[in-house]
């Protein structure tokens, strides 16, 4: 019997071994198939690559050194960012690369690192953000992006845009500044003048030049590789040895991106804060391109897929020596721009940049770092949208409030710190504005069956059932502002209140509280609580955990498939109840005193009304 019941146990084993492979197997099937190459639109998706892979050159190099490291590191990661994420999104036109608010988080994480460790905490930082939003992607948490509000993100990208151009004018102008901050740095320049280089100063200013004229030509796709070219040859032309260089800043490396393990040794809690608020900048955008960029044939994109997706990236980029990648939001516009038509023009994109990397590695060393400067500001004016800050400005006290707080917060904290406050900021609005946005309103049944609507009473009327309607959450904050705005049952003899609570699905222990205080405060008024509409998990949930007395001074009435059916029911079972108590008081005998008050009604035997 033993040895049969072993057999049996291996054989259902191997049968769950099976069933795992070829689950495994029709997956990665699916997903080959999902990313193989259209014939049809290859030749689209190639022309559209080519822009995107000019543009990544200026780009990434800039978002390498906003970091501090070398720009060659932001190459390696516009390679290999396109090519990981474009093979795994669901949004097929999203680009994954390099990102500013990306770079500018993982420079304030890396502040305090000695520059000769950085870029090995850089990739380690990287791997750790990676891995976060592969977390975040098997979790589900992609529906929480959304409680970020547009207000706080607003205010955050702005004052990263903010933060990069106060930050990027001491490179600008070949000036040595100092400062705790980037307000700081932007002061000290201000007020010492003659530190600016001429030489440096015109740089830049010819590549901020050339970036802004060609802005509405035809040529505003090649304009970010045209400021890098044509600066850099008048620099080497005309021997400009005061303009600061690319290779001034280390080595350049004359080879393609190869993989490698990432340093343990560097692991603090730093590079943990940093890598967590990389993965919050990267998801949140991420899921802002995705609104931005559906897919051509109307197929829904997926945020976990996404998260996924982007983390899959920065682990790839992480091993190959790159810098945190996300959803770019200039990177996908200019890939839709250009005709992009598949996943294939961000994949072909990062694949076009790997030979010119190989080939032209030697030059990047000529770069002058008053343009990658020039490539940044202009990246962060052209981030800056005005129109969008009016019109929250114009919405109201509350977003005018996050809006603020969180610019100042970016331009004044470590990014960690802002994005932290950013969405602590996003959660407490989302309670306030529930609370706020709570509506109790009087439903006032009608001879035809039907109910009219109208501002709830303040106080209640005696010997009179009064059928209330909540509009809002009532979870936490909101089960509070209800408390308020509940009818005060204070000088009613015999009042009834029903509280229509059709169509929710989950009551927390704020409502639960709530509703017994005002059954008490009921009972004490001789009157009686109903609540209608309730489904059936809810009217379990209510018989287990609410605490409330169903055979005493509250009644439950649960919920039909015809609507206001419940409600109606409440309403008539309350009137009755009524004028049984109205009877009672005025019968001799029955405790009342002859003025009508009704009694109260805990001894009377009438079981709650479950439906």
């Amino acid at each position: 019997m033993k040895t049969r019941t072993v057999v049996a146990n291996e054989g259902a084993g191997m049968a769950g071994l099976r069933d795992t492979v070829s689950r495994a197997v029709t997956s990665t099937g699916a997903w080959l198939r999902s990313v193989r190459p259209d014939r049809r639109h290859l030749r689209a998706d190639t022309v559209a690559a080519v822009p995107s892979a000019v543009g990544s050159v200026p780009d990434g190099m800039a978002s390498a050194a906003l970091i501090g490291v070398n720009p060659v590191i932001g190459l390696y990661a516009s390679i290999i960012g396109p090519i990981a994420g474009g093979l795994t999104t669901s949004t097929r036109m999203m680009v994954v690369a390099t990102t500013t608010a990306a770079a500018l988080a993982a420079a304030s994480a890396l502040e305090g690192v000695d520059a000769t460790d950085r870029p090995a905490a850089l990739f380690l930082l990287t791997i750790i953000a990676g891995v976060l939003m592969i977390a975040a992607g098997l979790l589900r948490l992609g529906r929480y992006a959304r409680f970020v509000s547009h207000s706080v993100m607003t205010g955050f990208l702005t004052g990263v845009a903010a933060s990069i151009i106060l930050g990027q004018l001491s490179e600008l102008t070949g000036a040595e500044v100092s400062g705790a901050t980037n307000v700081a740095k932007a002061i000290d320049l201000i007020t010492h003048p003659g530190r600016i280089d001429v030489a440096s100063l015109g740089i830049g200013l010819s590549v901020l030049g050339i970036l802004f004229g060609l802005m509405a030509t035809r040529w505003a796709t090649m304009s970010p590789f045209v400021a890098l070219v044509v600066p850099t040859v008048v620099v080497v032309a005309f021997g400009l040895d005061s303009v600061a260089q690319v290779r001034d800043t280390g080595e350049i490396p004359r080879e393609i991106p190869l993989p490698a393990l990432p340093e343990l040794g560097l692991l603090s809690l730093d590079v943990v804060v940093g890598a967590a608020a990389v993965a919050v900048i990267v998801l949140v955008q991420g899921a802002g391109v995705s609104e931005a960029a559906p897919n051509p044939d109307g197929t829904p994109s997926r945020a976990n897929q996404d998260f996924i997706a982007q983390g899959v990236a920065n682990v790839a980029v992480g091993f190959f020596r790159g810098q945190p990648v996300g959803g770019s939001v200039s990177g996908t516009a200019l890939n839709v721009a250009m005709g992009a038509r598949t996943r294939w023009a961000a994949i072909l994109s990062g694949a076009l940049l790997l030979p010119i990397v190989a080939i032209f590695a030697g030059l990047v060393g000529l770069v002058p770092m008053p343009v990658l400067a020039g490539v940044l500001i202009f990246a962060a004016v052209g981030s800056i949208k005005p129109e969008v800050i009016a019109a929250i400005w114009r919405t109201g006290g509350t977003s005018q409030i996050a809006l603020v707080t969180t610019f100042v917060a970016t331009l004044f904290l470590p990014v960690a710190a802002a994005v932290g406050i950013g969405v602590a900021l996003s959660l407490l609005l989302q309670l306030n504005q529930e609370a706020m946005d709570l509506r109790v309103v009087e439903l006032v049944a009608q001879p035809d069956g039907r109910f009219l609507e109208r501002p709830a009473p303040s106080r209640l009327t005696s010997g009179r059932a009064t059928v209330l309607d909540v509009y809002g959450s009532l979870l936490y904050a909101g089960s509070r502002t209800l408390q308020v705005r509940l009818p005060d049952p204070a000088g009613s003899a015999g009042a009834a209140v029903v509280i229509r609570l059709h169509g929710r699905t989950t009551l927390g222990a704020t409502f639960y509280r709530v509703a017994r205080d005002y059954a008490r405060k009921l009972a004490a008024a001789d009157g009686r609580l109903y609540l209608s509409g309730l489904d059936a998990d809810l009217l379990d949930q209510l018989r287990r955990a609410g605490g409330l007395d169903l055979a005493g001074p509250v009644r439950a009435v649960a919920a039909t498939d015809v609507i206001g059916e419940s409600t109606r029911q409440a309403l008539h079972d309350a009137d009755a109840w009524l004028v049984r108590h109205r009877a009672e008081a005025d019968s001799p005998g029955s405790g009342g005193d002859g003025s009508g008050r009704p009694s109260n009604d805990e001894g009377t035997g009438q079981p709650p009304v479950d439906g």
